[in-house]
């Protein structure tokens, strides 16, 4: 599989070649299928986007995880996600069957959470979640890291309560929600140790739900700590493209955000997620 900068790298000279086409004003025609034949398993792409956000919108997951969520909110949501080229959108469980249903024939992925927001249910809650929503149509899932139990070192307890997720999301990818505006930066740095070791294949700053979201110091310290093994998704209180590309340049290869649109076109949200 490749990796996310691979990933970025194919899609900008695809971009390129589109823009070299369209100023000699030859007509471009681009089947989406033959970029992937061609070696990617997805595009990052800034179709509808801004100039600015080259690059930015093929690294967002489309989130969207309220409680008073409507269905006609999460179709305009995966509206947006096809329309701006976001590579998921991240949803309640109850909401994976119809996004899998709205996206298909899309490049854009279903993403869902687990064990959500608190963490805490118990590690077979967490395992059926994920094979349901795998199931369902999901293709990656972000899970809630125990904190009562890392918090508590047991740190066996928060691996075991990981590798089942990893295990029941049967090669799909896990991410791993660490919620950092909780831990110290020793919690921070043995939870990415933990799921590491788990086999997840992301770490995660935020809920979005507790008193903080992500921090460049929390994702230059999760990069550190994960080194080139794992991706770092930094999620919380990102409402523009400075922000999310501070967060990139500090070593995030994914955003989580309902800011999506506003970052892709240079704007700021109000949003209070």
């Amino acid at each position: 599989m490749l990796t996310e900068q691979q990933i970025r790298e194919i899609t900008e000279k695809v971009i390129e070649q589109i823009k070299k086409r369209t100023e000699k004003k030859e007509e471009v025609r681009v089947n989406p299928r033959e970029i992937i034949n061609a070696g990617a398993d997805r595009i990052s792409t800034r179709l509808g986007a801004g100039e600015k956000a080259a690059g930015i919108a093929g690294m967002i997951d489309h989130t969207l995880l309220k409680a008073d969520a409507s269905i006609m909110q999460i179709r305009n949501l995966c509206g947006e996600a096809k329309r701006y080229g976001f590579i998921s959108v991240c949803v309640n469980p109850c909401y994976v069957p119809f996004c899998f249903k709205e996206l298909q024939g899309s490049l854009v992925k279903v993403c869902t959470v687990v064990g959500f927001p608190l963490g805490a249910t118990s590690t077979q809650t967490k395992a059926f979640e994920t094979e349901n929503a795998i199931t369902n149509g999901a293709a990656e899932i972000d899970m809630v890291l125990n904190i009562g139990f890392l918090k508590s070192k047991n740190f066996d307890g928060v691996e075991q309560d990981i590798k089942a997720v990893v295990k029941a999301a049967r090669g799909n990818i896990v991410k791993v929600i660490l919620e950092t505006a909780l831990l110290t930066h020793d919690e921070i740095e043995k939870a990415c140790q933990l799921a590491r070791s788990a086999g997840a294949d992301f770490v995660k700053t935020s809920t979005g739900f507790a008193r903080g979201g992500a921090t460049v110091r929390d994702i230059e310290l999760m990069r550190r700590t994960v080194g080139s093994a794992m991706g770092v998704k930094a999620s919380g209180g990102i409402k523009s493209l400075k922000d999310a590309r501070a967060m990139v340049e500090a070593g995030a290869t994914r955003i989580g955000a309902s800011a999506s649109v506003a970052i892709v076109k240079g704007e700021t949200s109000g949003t209070d997620y």
